[in-house]
């Protein structure tokens, strides 16, 4: 029975994640990939986005021990927000109205370094977290530039819930800092660490408690 409790509360615990993940690419930035206030939002996107990614992968990864779970527990997001799209298919918008964020190939680096240094969970935490930080935000540009203009999007379609002072803006790209990407790297990269350090604490916390 224990042994059931335990499997069923950390199954219980990545569906939870996963759904949250789907939820804070609705709220972080917009749901139109952060086009409403551009650069800006894609700086608070990236930090949101690779933290919450990185404390769920490790999670599920550590748990099962097997590399290749963060690639896994990253595709079932990916999943969730497809579904989320149809959702707003539903609604009327267009179908590229939401630009579902990349998720796999940050998880396939966390995987790839627990692979490389034998299951080994502090490099997963420091290097793993660190690639995951540094690469989601790079992806995430390149996927944002393959948008059909997603500013004319967000003029066209706005959310029916933004309130009038959160209209669309044109961005003010340069104004505070020149390269989003850069700044989105180097804060995700540092703050993607204790976040992965926090997920991996999860997993003992979890066993602790079943165990009890």
């Amino acid at each position: 029975v224990m042994v059931w409790l335990r499997r069923t509360t950390h199954y219980l615990f990545i569906v939870v994640v996963a759904v949250n993940s789907t939820l804070l690419t609705i709220n972080a930035g917009d749901y139109i990939f952060y086009t409403d206030w551009a650069w800006t939002s894609f700086v608070v996107f990236s930090i949101s986005q690779s933290t919450m990614l990185v404390v769920g992968a490790i999670y599920y990864m550590l748990f099962t021990g097997v590399p290749g779970t963060a690639t896994y527990y990253a595709t079932i997001m990916t999943i969730y927000t497809w579904v989320a799209k149809g959702a707003w298919f539903a609604l009327g918008y267009p179908y590229d109205f939401v630009v579902t964020p990349v998720w796999i190939p940050s998880a396939m680096l966390l995987d790839l370094t627990y692979w490389a240094t034998r299951r080994n969970k502090h490099a997963a935490i420091i290097i793993g977290g660190t690639l995951v930080g540094l690469s989601l935000p790079i992806f995430n540009m390149i996927n944002l530039l393959l948008v059909r203009d997603p500013l004319e999007m967000a003029f066209k379609y706005p959310r029916p819930t933004l309130p009038p002072y959160m209209t669309p803006i044109e961005p003010q790209v340069g104004k505070f800092y020149n390269s989003p990407v850069a700044l989105g790297s180097g804060a995700a990269a540092v703050l993607s660490v204790p976040i992965a350090a926090l997920g991996a604490k999860l997993n003992t916390w979890t066993y602790r408690w079943m165990a009890a």
